[in-house]
C-alpha cells in the first residue's frame, strides 16, 4: 500500500492546482507556492516536465495509487482496443475507492481509500476492502448498514462542493449507488483540466 507522507493539500501546492475543488485547499487562501520553508521558484518546464506534471496531476487526483500501480493501469490501457487515454480514465474511474468518492459516500478520495480499507463498504452486498477492487457496469455499492450515519458519510452526501456524474445511480437515503457504464472522457467531473494526451506522450516516450 502506497503511503503518503507529506499532508493532502501539499499536493495542491506543489501542483498549482486545486485539484478536488475543496474550499479548503490552501491555494483559495492565497498559498500558491509550493511547500517548503520560502517555496520555490516555477521556471518554465520543459516538454518532459509539462508531461510529467499532467501524469502526476491525474495520478494525485485518485490519492493513494502508487506509481506502480499507476503504470500497471497505463499498460492495460494500452493493451486494450480504442483510445487509451479514454481506456486510461476508464480504468481509474472503475476502481472502488474512486467511485465510494464520486457517489458522495466520502468527502476525499484519501476518506473513500479508508472507508472500503476499514471495511464500511459493500459491493453486490458482499464486503469488500480492496480500494483497486476493480467494478463492473452494474454493480451495486453500499455503505454498511452500522456505519450509514458515521459523521464523514453524512457530511460528504449532504456536501454541495461535487455533483454526482450520470454514469452513477446515487440514493443518499439508502447509503447505495450503480455504477451505470463506465464513462468517457467527457463525462468525468474534475475539478481541473486533466491533459489525458500529455499522460499518454509521457508514457510513450
Amino acid at each position: 500500500m502506497s503511503k503518503r507522507i507529506e499532508a493532502k493539500y501539499k499536493i495542491n501546492r506543489r501542483l498549482g492546482a486545486n485539484l478536488w475543488g475543496r474550499s479548503k485547499s490552501p491555494l483559495n487562501r492565497g498559498k500558491e507556492n509550493p511547500p517548503g520553508q520560502h517555496g520555490q521558484r516555477r521556471k518554465k518546464p520543459s516538454d518532459f516536465g509539462t508531461q510529467l506534471m499532467a501524469k502526476q496531476k491525474l495520478k494525485g487526483y485518485y490519492g493513494n495509487i502508487s506509481e506502480k500501480q499507476f503504470r500497471r493501469l497505463y499498460d492495460e490501457a494500452v493493451r486494450r482496443r480504442g483510445d487509451t487515454s479514454e481506456n486510461l480514465i476508464g480504468l481509474l474511474e472503475s476502481r472502488l475507492d474512486a467511485l465510494v468518492y464520486r457517489m458522495k459516500f466520502a468527502p476525499t478520495p484519501f476518506a473513500a481509500r479508508q472507508l472500503v480499507n476499514h471495511c464500511h463498504i459493500q459491493v453486490n452486498g458482499k464486503r469488500v476492502n480492496i480500494p483497486s477492487y476493480r467494478v463492473s457496469e452494474g454493480d451495486v455499492i453500499t455503505v454498511k448498514s452500522k456505519s450509514k450515519d458515521l459523521a464523514l458519510v453524512l457530511e460528504a452526501a449532504q456536501s454541495p462542493e461535487r455533483d454526482i456524474p450520470d454514469y452513477l445511480e446515487v440514493d443518499h437515503k439508502e447509503m447505495k449507488g450503480k455504477f451505470v457504464r463506465i464513462p468517457k472522457l467527457g463525462d468525468v467531473p474534475y475539478a481541473v483540466q486533466m491533459e489525458h494526451n500529455l499522460v499518454v506522450e509521457f508514457y510513450s516516450r
